[in-house]
């Protein structure tokens, strides 16, 4: 209930295309998703952002089928999530027909966090520190830890949950209290922007009470860059994780090097998200009938949020094919094993993944 209340007093309410080039794909042999790493580091605040990540809020990009400046789509963003944020598993029922969560325990268990092969000596289970952005309430990271520390008895496995959206952030933190002490220790919560990740801050809990509001030193939903206090330095993880979160990002391409620059030689990006099913015209013309007609007057008779159901599904429309976010990962300096992508039920979602090269 305190979560509820939150997430009311978020931003206002929502105020009433991005074209890809095509880049010279590289191929490289199939590669481990996991990999070993030294503890979680203590970053200082960098002085200064990479120069892709330079933020320009004047800069054109896309809202839906809307075209927006960056900075006004963070701000839009930030007021979608913060609206669907107490529905946002149902959100995600409606978008999948339920089948979101089946993608997602597939997507954590093609990762396999706690165990890599390539770990020096006999045992390869040696300490890990993932990054899970846009991961909100947790989903992915409660999965990531459950499987390292339970199914693959391995207790040195940091998960870190980074997300613009404070609200959100708080959901996860109230529902992290449920595990067990030893996965909560391992589990740290920060505010970031995911094109910008040398200025993050640890979380401020959005207030959960008309008390704690009248008292909070800010109010905004989202991260203010700033109101940074620390960083994640360059080479530090060796995952970085993304479900269901990047084609809602303002910058995609800055969003990609970012993540190329946080991991280490050998480290992995691994990205779920709704994607084409254009392979198969029938059952994609039945999903796009339902996506467009019924998601959006479902979000009006259950969330009574039309609006922002409605931008979700245009979200996923605008998204980049397949193959074209491949590019764009490879373009970010990755390389792809095979055609660099998983589909999941038809293509209506997808897994991408590309390594960071050793050398």
């Amino acid at each position: 209930m305190a979560a509820r209340q939150a997430l009311r007093r978020a931003l206002p309410s929502l105020r009433s295309a991005a074209t890809y080039p095509e880049h010279q794909l590289r191929f490289a042999r199939p590669f481990s998703t996991t990999l070993p790493s030294l503890a979680p580091n203590t970053p200082n605040i960098s002085s200064t952002a990479p120069e892709h990540a330079v933020p320009d809020p004047a800069r054109p990009t896309h809202f839906g089928y809307e075209t927006v400046t960056e900075g006004e789509k963070i701000e839009r963003v930030a007021g979608v999530f913060t609206s669907v944020a107490e529905s946002y598993d149902r959100m995600n029922d409606l978008m999948s027909f339920g089948w979101h969560r089946v993608w997602k325990d597939h997507f954590v268990a093609s990762l396999n966090p706690g165990f890599s092969p390539l770990t020096a000596g006999p045992d390869p289970r040696g300490p890990q520190h993932i990054l899970d952005v846009a991961g909100g309430t947790g989903d992915i990271a409660f999965r990531m830890l459950h499987t390292a520390h339970v199914l693959n008895s391995n207790p040195s496995v940091h998960v870190t949950i980074s997300d613009i959206n404070r609200a959100m952030l708080t959901v996860g933190k109230q529902r992290s209290a449920v595990l067990p002490a030893s996965q909560q220790a391992a589990l740290t919560f920060t505010e970031a922007n995911a094109e910008d990740l040398t200025r993050t801050r640890p979380l401020h809990p959005y207030p959960s009470t008309a008390a704690e509001a009248a008292s909070a030193s800010e109010d905004q939903s989202f991260f203010a860059p700033s109101t940074a206090t620390a960083s994640i330095p360059s080479a530090s993880l060796d995952l970085y994780t993304v479900a269901f979160g990047i084609r809602n990002f303002s910058n995609i391409p800055a969003a990609l090097r970012e993540a190329h620059r946080v991991l280490k030689p050998g480290g992995v990006f691994a990205c779920l998200e709704f994607s084409k099913a254009d392979k198969h015209p029938v059952f994609n013309s039945l999903y796009k009938e339902w996506s467009f007609r019924a998601i959006p007057l479902i979000g009006q008779l259950v969330a009574a949020d039309r609006d922002s159901y409605q931008y979700l599904v245009e979200s996923i429309e605008r998204f980049p094919r397949q193959e074209d976010f491949r590019d764009m990962i490879v373009e970010a300096g990755f390389v792809v094993a095979g055609q660099g992508y998983e589909d999941l039920t038809g293509g209506v979602a997808a897994i991408h993944k590309g390594m960071k090269p050793r050398a």
